[in-house]
């Protein structure tokens, strides 16, 4: 049963390894800094309604490289920050792990769009936020993008999930736990 398991980890960190040149984590604030600019320029690209989400949220948590690898058992992890008003208010992390018919890896990223006082503060009252308890996410896709305006948005957030690179069966946030981090006291 060992060996099956050392199998197991050997391929899931082959696949990530072909991923990492494309896909590395940050590590220090300024290369957070720098990946969540990046990756938000990426995403108004192809979603302008992100772009108008924008303008009226009261926060912007970004994930701009978010790897998951699994085979039966998988697990990802990105490294992040929320922005207000265009500036980082802080770094974090999301991490989940699920169990379940999958296989494959590959690298994301997303962006939550918080657009009340109510989602910013349970944010920054929870310690490690679970996606999917707590404030109303709605994750957005293209129909949904196609007809939703800054005047019909009233949920707690709107996610995007975007610059997907790798094969895997399944993608979702819902029960990722985001939790803040210090990147350069690492």
């Amino acid at each position: 049963m060992k060996i099956a398991k050392m199998k197991v980890l050997a391929w899931l960190l082959t696949f990530v390894a072909l991923l990492a040149p494309e896909m590395t984590l940050a590590g220090t604030a300024a290369e957070i800094d720098k990946k969540v600019a990046a990756a938000l320029e990426s995403l108004y690209a192809g979603s302008p309604v992100a772009r108008d989400l924008a303008k009226t949220a009261k926060g912007i948590l970004v994930f701009p490289d978010v790897i998951k690898a699994g085979l039966v058992v998988g697990g990802q992890y990105g490294e992040g920050a929320l922005l207000v008003n265009g500036k980082t208010a802080g770094y974090y992390n999301t991490v989940a792990a699920s169990y379940g018919l999958q296989a494959g890896a590959q690298g994301f990223g997303y962006a939550m769009f918080l657009m009340n006082d109510a989602a910013m503060q349970y944010l920054d009252k929870s310690e490690g936020w679970e996606v999917g308890v707590g404030p109303t996410v709605v994750v957005m896709d293209e129909g949904m993008a196609k007809t939703m305006t800054t005047t019909t948005a009233k949920d707690d957030i709107y996610a995007f999930i975007f610059d997907q690179k790798g094969l895997m069966a399944g993608l979702g946030i819902q029960g990722s736990k985001i939790s803040k981090i210090n990147p350069d006291k690492k």
